[in-house]
Parts: structure tokens; sequence; C-alpha cells
């Protein structure tokens, strides 16, 4: 019988995020953002992932969260916000750390020009960007196949007995 290793994805939401519902709906949607990990939660079980979430206004708490997270979590998702942008310190913690995917609410391509650049992109195995909470999902759904694609929680083989 096969068995999947279950993979330890840790959430990574960044400043303001807390705000989600309140700031922006225009721009943010009206989720929470307990609504959103709660979702992700189940759906990591779904997917056969345990998925703890953080978000933290300070950008220490978030590469220290990274770099807690080698040898302990198999991959991050992470909504950087507006450290997206500007934070080289959490891009070379993402750099050494468990493999990342980076979401984003909105479509930063289309928002303001200072948006459209992510310092994250290039040490994330993939990105999604601009379907609302729906990049949650499919981040976390996409995130989980690259790994097991990439032989991370892969199908753990329960060996018969030789028949003779």
């Amino acid at each position: 019988m096969d068995d999947v290793t279950p993979l330890r994805i840790l959430v990574l939401h960044g400043p303001n995020l807390n705000l989600l519902g309140h700031r922006e709906p225009e721009v943010y949607g009206l989720i929470t953002l307990a609504e959103i990990d709660a979702a992700l939660r189940t759906l990591g079980r779904e997917l056969g992932a345990h998925v703890d979430c953080l978000q933290s206004n300070h950008e220490g708490a978030l590469i220290d969260a990274v770099q807690a997270a080698i040898g302990q979590r198999d991959g991050i998702l992470i909504n950087a916000g507006g450290l997206t942008h500007s934070s080289v310190a959490l891009r070379d913690a993402l750099a050494a750390g468990p493999p990342a995917l980076e979401v984003h609410l909105s479509n930063i391509q289309a928002r303001e020009p200072f948006r459209s650049v992510s310092l994250l992109a290039a040490v994330c195995v993939g990105g999604v960007f601009g379907l609302g909470a729906d990049s949650y999902a499919l981040g976390l759904r996409g995130l989980v196949g690259w790994l097991r694609s990439a032989g991370h929680g892969a199908l753990a083989v329960t060996r018969q007995p030789d028949a003779d």
C-alpha cells in the first residue's frame, strides 16, 4: 500500500495583510486573513499537507520564520505585501530557505509602477497574483504539486515480503 508523506507548508503574510477585509476592499476584497488561513488549512488537508500560517508587520519576524523553516518545512507560500518590492533581506532569506511560491491578491503588474517589481520572484519557484483570495488557493495547489514532482513528501512505498 502506498502512503503520501504529508508536506509541511508555512504560509507567510507580510505587513498590513492583517487588515484584509477592511483595507482598500476595492483592491483586496472583503475576505479576512483569518478566512484565508482557514481555507488554506482545509485545502492543505485535502492535498496532503499540514499548513501553518503566520502574519507579521515586521520584516525581521518574517526573515526569522523563513530561517526557522530550514529543515523543518517542505515549502513556503508567501505574500510579503509591500516588502515584495523593497526587502533584499527577505529575498536573501528565501534564497537560503525551503522552496517558496509567491502570491498576491492584486495584480501587481497592473498597479503603481513601483509595485510591478518583485525582489522575491527570482528566488521563488513561481507565483500567482491578481486573483484575489483564489491566488492563495491556486498558489498552495501549485506549490504542493511542485514539491511532489521534485520528490518532497514523495510516495513512501511499504515493502511487501518477497513471495516464495
